[in-house]
């Protein structure tokens, strides 16, 4: 039996348009809304309205709430390309979010995901709708969603979106295993000469004192240190917990992130590795956001903002007040001691030929290319480098312990 049906939808240029139609079924009236080129959004039946999509309460859905909205890259770059994948195959937004919603496991990334959908059947852009959840939907994903938007390319945009998150995580994940090794050993090493020094060290004073010999110097300063640590561990401890709190907060202001940021950049062996994947993030960013029509200078705002260095946000800073007087991107950027004049010559020449985020992108290849390789030399070049400070700081505590014995066998052998 025929129905009289309220909607509400989107036309081709994103305007919310409402209407009524007759149809047979609820279904009836989505199929016919697609044919006149519109995406439902919401449908009524009398004083009753239906979400398209809608679930009843449960347990499930409740927890779903209760989740705070987070997501990994894994799933972003998952849900991104899918979408993008969806819109292209002709299936309407609202509809590709919700199957996505349904299919996302993770609670938290649900709960942002519901939210969303929830946004964008009540007529909201999808861009807003994203914005609401910043740790998971970053300023840069909700500027190209925005700019995909504007342009009708939202499918095209979504797909360069995952593959600029593929190349974060991977970019990411290379820092991460070039950190572990050094950071495990590290602690190793700390821990085990603190054992020796604290619980091992000490026990053979009796013994030393028995041989009523003259301690060598190293055995000396090895035993006074084992019992000063041994008698004031505790305000070793909290002296170190204190340092460690004292450095977060200092980091926490401008000048001391801004000084731990130069002290990164300048660290022996892993300075030049976090330098290269600064420009490579500031490349890739910056090519992803001109190439989906964001504008030069908004996304100069961006890649401020997310630089994750301070002295690269100060150069971008800088150069994004040249920009704004009329004048070229390379120039300040040039100055900056961050980028080598490899960077800055390709950034000019891609200003005067009007191919610069094609010539950013081949940066940001370049520059992965190098983290990598850099990596896996990092890699081969710590571990004898810890291997060898190891052997320093155990072999020195056991050849103070031992040295004692071997003056008083020397004594023996004489007498």
């Amino acid at each position: 039996m025929a129905q009289k049906f309220t909607y509400q939808a989107k036309d081709g240029s994103g305007r919310t348009v409402t209407g009524t139609l007759t149809a047979d079924s609820q279904n009836e009236a989505v199929i016919e809304l697609r044919r006149k080129n519109l995406v439902p959004l919401q449908i009524s039946v009398g004083t009753k309205t239906k979400g398209l999509f809608s679930k009843g309460k449960g347990g499930k859905q409740d927890r779903w709430k209760k989740a705070k909205p987070k997501a990994n890259l894994q799933d972003l770059v998952i849900f991104t390309r899918q979408l993008s994948t969806m819109l292209s195959a002709g299936i309407p937004m609202l509809e590709s979010l919700e199957i996505l919603a349904d299919q996302v496991e993770d609670p938290g990334f649900k709960n942002a995901l519901k939210g969303v959908v929830e946004d964008v059947r009540s007529g909201g852009d999808l861009s807003v709708a994203c914005s609401k959840y910043p740790r998971v939907f970053t300023k840069i994903y909700v500027s190209m969603l925005r700019a995909g938007e504007v342009s009708g390319q939202i499918d095209v945009i979504l797909e360069r979106l995952a593959d600029y998150v593929e190349a974060a995580q991977r970019l990411k994940n290379e820092i991460k295993s070039a950190m572990t090794y050094p950071v495990v050993s590290l602690f190793l090493v700390i821990g085990i000469a603190a054992f020796l020094m604290i619980g091992i060290v000490p026990q053979f004073k009796p013994v030393f004192e028995s041989l009523e010999v003259e301690l060598p110097a190293l055995t000396a300063i090895v035993m006074d240190f084992a019992f000063f640590c041994k008698n004031n561990w505790y305000l070793l401890f909290g002296g170190f917990v204190a340092t460690v709190f004292g450095l977060i907060a200092f980091k926490k202001t401008d000048r001391g992130g801004y000084l731990f940021d130069v002290m990164i950049l300048k660290m022996p062996i892993f300075g030049p590795l976090f330098q290269k994947v600064a420009i490579a993030r500031f490349s890739r960013t910056f090519s992803t956001l001109i190439k989906s029509g964001v504008p030069i200078l908004g996304a100069m705002e961006i890649v401020s903002e997310t630089a994750g260095n301070r002295v690269i946000k100060n150069a971008v800073d800088e150069a994004s007040l040249s920009v704004k007087q009329g004048d070229t991107l390379s120039d300040p950027l040039s100055e900056s001691e961050i980028f080598p004049p490899m960077v800055t010559k390709m950034i000019g020449i891609g200003e005067r030929s009007g191919s610069l985020e094609t010539l950013l992108e081949k940066i940001a290849v370049f520059y992965d290319e190098q983290v990598e390789t850099s990596v896996k030399s990092l890699t081969s070049l710590i571990e004898p480098i810890m291997i060898a400070i190891m052997g320093f700081l155990v072999g020195g505590i056991v050849l103070a312990v031992f040295l004692p014995i071997f003056k008083l066998q020397e004594k023996l052998s004489s007498n």
